[in-house]
């Protein structure tokens, strides 16, 4: 069995004091490899979205371990989490979460102009990120000018701009009609096997198991299959 990219053991996420006191997560022990496409799937309330922050070290459990690329993140300290995330770590979301005042190709090379990569050299990246996802010939199309589906395509290719390991979808397809969703189900399948990269989704979509190569079920906060 190849070793996990991205792995959770034991971890317990509670919010809230007292008797107002809710488990988010109970127990959770997880492992993903890289190369394959996970989805996490369960009714609201279940611990998906919490999970999922466990999994881009955004939020500490209160027991158990994290481990990215085999170093465990509980013990590192805020500032050596948040260089994990900007190296390690890519994040799509179902809001897009584009900038209306940017281009596609802005938006997509804004993720690396911020830390510090700029010019030319920040563009021609942008450009083959987009031209992976089929978007080039947009690229100096503002958000408004663009389908649902091609949002989210930029999006990704925003998210790619840092070749992550690992890359965390929040319902992705969540907006989308059935035929884009689709698309972007098969993309991000295809940037797991032909970029050997570790990608979990959360989605209440059903379509999307078709396209998973493992599928984790969560029901109050628990593991119910693996």
């Amino acid at each position: 069995m190849p070793e996990p990219v991205l792995s959770v053991e034991g971890i317990n996420v509670t919010f809230g004091n007292g008797d107002a006191s809710m488990r988010a997560l109970s127990n959770v022990s997880l492992s993903f490899t890289a190369g394959s496409l996970s989805l996490i799937v369960g009714p609201s309330g279940s611990g998906k979205t919490t999970l999922l922050s466990v999994l881009g070290c955004l939020l500490m459990p209160d027991e158990g371990s994290v481990f990215v690329n085999g170093r465990d993140v509980t013990e590192a300290t805020e500032e050596e989490r948040t260089t994990i995330r900007r190296e390690q770590l890519g994040f799509v979301f179902q809001a897009f979460r584009l900038f209306e005042s940017l281009t596609a190709l802005e938006n997509v090379a804004l993720s690396s102009q911020i830390s510090g990569q700029r010019g030319k050299v920040s563009d021609a990246k942008a450009e083959g990120c987009l031209e992976l996802l089929g978007m080039l010939n947009k690229k100096h199309l503002k958000p408004a000018e663009l389908s649902g589906g091609e949002k989210q395509r930029v999006a990704i290719a925003r998210a790619l701009m840092r070749d992550p390991k690992i890359l965390l979808a929040d319902e992705p397809t969540a907006s989308l009609d059935s035929k884009t969703g689709e698309l972007i189900a098969g993309i991000l399948r295809d940037i797991a096997q032909v970029q050997d990269c570790t990608v979990v989704v959360v989605s209440h979509d059903d379509r999307l198991r078709a396209f998973a190569n493992h599928v984790v079920c969560l029901r109050d906060g628990n593991v119910e299959c693996n």
